[in-house]
């Protein structure tokens, strides 16, 4: 799944006492009615942000993941968060269209060491 839009604002990188790393961004969607998505990029692929700049034209690869967690009442409550994996740069170069990729693959191993 791939969201296309422009960067409204780049946070710094998290790091937690576990070793665990995210960065997150927010992105405006190029539709009629506009939304600000946060998406997060985890470990290695906070690296992925490094290029990118406020304002970009970009295309984001995400996964879509959801956990439960139970709090100290017992409640049980749901969580989504939005993750990407995959940037691409669009540039608007009006002789070839052109698109830059700063992207990285991934494979379903990349995904065994979630805390989740």
């Amino acid at each position: 799944m791939d969201i296309i839009g422009r960067v409204k604002k780049i946070f710094p990188i998290q790091t937690f006492e576990s070793g665990f790393k995210k960065r997150e961004l927010v992105l405006t969607t190029d539709e009629p009615y506009s939304q600000d998505i946060l998406i997060e990029f985890i470990q290695e692929k906070t690296n992925l942000l490094d290029t990118i700049k406020p304002k970009d034209r970009i295309k984001v690869f995400i996964n879509i993941r959801g956990r439960e967690w139970i709090n100290p009442k017992g409640v049980v409550k749901y969580f989504n968060s939005i993750q990407g994996w995959k940037i691409d740069n669009l540039l608007s170069d009006n002789k070839n269209n052109s698109t830059i990729s700063s992207s990285s693959s991934l494979s379903s191993d990349d995904f065994d060491d979630l805390p989740f």
